[in-house]
């Protein structure tokens, strides 16, 4: 039985010519284009090629006349992260299945989800981190670099950190349903707001960075953009959030920071802090705890300014997780903020 030969270009679907393009070149250029496909894809367009039958020559002329004219119509082709996305999109992939390609185009260097991990700073890794079951984080240290993991535990809370510490000594060999599951929720939830953070504000940026300074360098920096761009400085100062900033929070929320901080760190970040910010913890305490913080202040004798800051910031990035948890809420001291009774 003779196979009737089809020849009506304009029948043709969009996976049709595609199929029929690759039957077109050579066998080495169609598996160099098959390796830069998912399985799915490469599944659809054998089906098609399998039940194409005879391709009439008219056809096949046709395609590429089209195909030519296309890209010569086309100017000036600037490739972006954004126009990646915008292509996807309407090529009808799932938000997840785009959310997992721009992730990998975006995402720290690594072939692995572990490899990605493992150039990701160790303090946005533990921020992450302690939001997860202790299990699952044993999970995430065990496959990283064990110099990488190490980072990670001495930035966790003491308790959390040694809660994670127990899982990994009993841990037995991971299922890999687990760990594709781990894997999934790592980038779904953590790589794929990593990389949508890489295009924020670059006054929040600085903003961080100065948070994150000792306290010298950062009043330094600041003195200088205010002389240079002095709009810039007032709003990299209106996003700061600093130590001294705790003064504008209410009671409960400095409660929730204090049952949050490690305690040992307190009686040093309240050493070098004005007699405010002290009666500040000492109020939202009970009155033998406040007690046993003083004496552990006057214990302590004389400490270095660095130590002090660092304990500082440890409490600021504890309160700033707690706001992104939408534990607390803090005030920048913009307009923004200022409540209307």
């Amino acid at each position: 039985m003779n196979m009737r030969v089809r020849d009506d270009y304009r029948s043709l679907s969009g996976p049709e010519k595609a199929a029929i393009f690759l039957l077109s070149i050579s066998e080495e250029q169609t598996s160099q284009l098959f390796g830069l496909m998912d399985d799915d894809e490469i599944l659809e367009l054998s089906q098609i090629i399998s039940s194409l039958g005879k391709i009439g020559p008219t056809v096949i002329e046709r395609l590429f006349i089209d195909f030519s004219e296309q890209m010569s119509s086309t100017n000036t082709l600037v490739g972006s992260q954004d126009s990646t996305e915008r292509m996807l999109t309407k090529s009808g992939l799932s938000q997840e299945k785009i959310d997992v390609i721009m992730e990998e185009i975006r995402g720290p260097a690594g072939r692995t989800m572990w490899e990605k991990l493992g150039n990701v700073n160790e303090d946005i890794l533990a921020t992450f981190l302690q939001k997860e079951y202790p299990q699952t984080v044993a999970v995430v240290l065990s496959k990283i670099s064990t110099e990488h993991a190490a980072r990670v535990l001495a930035i966790l809370p003491d308790g959390f950190a040694l809660e994670v510490i127990n899982r990994m000594l009993k841990m037995e060999p991971v299922q890999k349903e687990i760990l594709e599951e781990v894997e999934k929720t790592l980038r779904k939830e953590f790589m794929s707001n990593l990389a949508r953070t890489q295009r924020r504000d670059s006054h929040e940026l600085i903003a961080e960075i100065f948070n994150n300074m000792e306290r010298a360098i950062e009043s330094r920096f600041l003195e200088q953009l205010e002389a240079d761009v002095p709009e810039s400085a007032e709003k990299i100062r209106s996003l700061m959030f600093t130590f001294e900033d705790l003064l504008s929070l209410d009671p409960a929320s400095m409660q929730t920071i204090i049952r949050a901080i490690d305690k040992e760190k307190l009686p040093l970040a309240l050493k070098g802090a004005a007699d405010t910010l002290k009666d500040l913890f000492f109020d939202n305490m009970s009155e033998r705890a406040a007690k046993i913080m003083k004496e552990d202040m006057g214990a302590m004798g004389p400490v270095r300014l660095k130590d002090v800051e660092e304990a500082q910031q440890y409490i600021v990035t504890v309160t700033k997780d707690l706001e992104g948890r939408g534990e607390i809420t803090v005030s920048t001291g913009t307009t923004d903020d200022e409540m209307i009774a």
